[in-house]
């Protein structure tokens, strides 16, 4: 159920960026349904909202507002330490993903790219036979013509 739901948040993600390759579609598939993808994924989502700065905000207002501790919040600065060890962590991990998927869609425009240099090879080929068979039709249609002329 969590992994239905983490993918359908990422198909609203790829689907707002269009065109959708199949061969991403695939990829996230295949990701949501590794656990430790879902949960670095949900961390990334969430650190990445502004619910996110609003929770710290919060946090950092009342630490500060009801005394926990004495200035200068020792705690609560190696806390926010922790804290960045482990985003920092997970920044990198998002753009591991994001190298990921460019690298997908790169592979899958040098497929197309292949595909359209053999089209246009054909075309090319297909285009000289036209001119000879042009260069033939006009040299018969010369041949009748000043055949016609003599009778």
């Amino acid at each position: 159920m969590i992994a239905d739901r983490l993918l359908m948040t990422v198909r609203h993600e790829l689907l707002r960026r269009s065109p959708v390759s199949p061969a991403l579609l695939k990829y996230e598939e295949k990701r949501a349904e590794n656990v430790q993808s879902r949960i670095a994924d949900g961390i990334t989502a969430f650190a990445g909202s502004m619910a996110f700065v609003y929770v710290h905000i919060l946090w950092f207002a009342l630490w500060v507002g009801i005394p926990l501790e004495k200035y200068p919040f020792g705690l609560l600065t190696m806390i926010v330490s922790l804290e960045a060890i482990f985003l920092s962590t997970f920044v990198m991990i998002s753009q591991n993903r994001a190298d990921a998927r460019r690298q997908i869609f790169a592979d899958q425009q040098y497929v197309m790219i292949q595909e359209e240099k053999k089209q246009n090879e054909l075309m090319i080929e297909q285009n000289t036979r036209i001119e000879k068979l042009d260069k033939s039709i006009l040299a018969l249609t010369t041949e009748v013509r000043e055949t016609l002329k003599k009778a």
